[in-house]
Parts: structure tokens; C-alpha cells; sequence
């Protein structure tokens, strides 16, 4: 972790370094503030990255410059095998970015129907807790 927040700080530093820049050579506005945003943005993964590293407290095999590939090796999480609700994600967000363009009650029902399919993609591996009387 130590080589990412390095480097995202250091992308941090450079997009405020090109800003000033960009402002000195007459960069219009938008352009200034899209790159100060993504100096910001780069920042908060940089500490981020660091906070979490501190947190944990220990060196990553990735830190290591003596660590073998097996040292990363072990479980990584867990990654749905096949879900559907990715697709009513991206229809429901498709329909929001439509009612931008055609009215504001198509972007309410684009908001409604992605609330409700951001809920069923996060529990859809929640198991309901049966009580059973024997």
C-alpha cells in the first residue's frame, strides 16, 4: 500500500502543479476547476490508501521487496458467480440520464426504480432469518 499512496499523492501534487500552469498560460475556468477536482480526488485515495495502511499495521507482500507471489496468495473476497441485478441497475440509471433530457418524472421513476434495484443488488445475497416453531 505504501506504493499506492505514494503514488497517488504524487498524482495529486502533479495535477495541482498543472493547474497553476494551465491558469498562468490563461486556462479557462471549467478546465482550472476539473483539474483542482481531480487533484482533490487524487488526494483523498492517497489518504485514504495511507489511513488504511496505518490502520492495518502490517507490511504487504506487495511492500516487500523480498516477497514471493505466494506470500499474496489466499482468499480474496467474495465475487458473484452470475447475478441479473447489474441490469436493472444499468436500465434504471439509463432512464435517469433520459429524463435529464425528455422531463422531471421520468428522471423520479429512473431515481425510484435505481434505489430499488441498488437494493436488491446489495442483499441479494441476504438470507432472510426464518423463525421456525417446532
Amino acid at each position: 500500500m505504501k506504493a499506492s499512496w505514494r503514488l497517488f499523492g504524487g498524482l495529486s501534487v502533479f495535477y495541482v502543479l498543472v493547474t497553476i500552469i494551465y491558469w498562468q498560460v490563461g486556462g479557462e475556468p471549467v478546465g482550472i476547476g476539473g483539474m483542482l477536482l481531480a487533484a482533490c480526488l487524487a488526494g483523498m485515495v492517497a489518504f485514504y490508501v495511507w489511513f488504511t495502511q496505518k490502520r492495518i499495521g502490517v507490511t504487504l507482500p506487495e511492500d516487500n521487496l523480498t516477497a514471493e507471489i505466494s506470500d499474496g496468495a489466499g482468499e480474496l473476497g467474495f465475487y458473484s458467480p452470475h447475478s441479473w441485478w447489474p441490469l436493472p441497475v444499468a436500465l434504471s440509471a439509463c432512464t435517469m440520464g433520459l429524463g435529464l433530457i425528455v422531463g422531471w418524472w421520468l428522471t423520479l421513476i429512473g431515481v425510484g426504480s435505481l434505489m430499488i434495484s441498488v437494493i436488491g443488488m446489495v442483499t441479494e445475497y441476504e438470507k432472510p432469518v426464518s423463525s421456525s416453531s417446532h
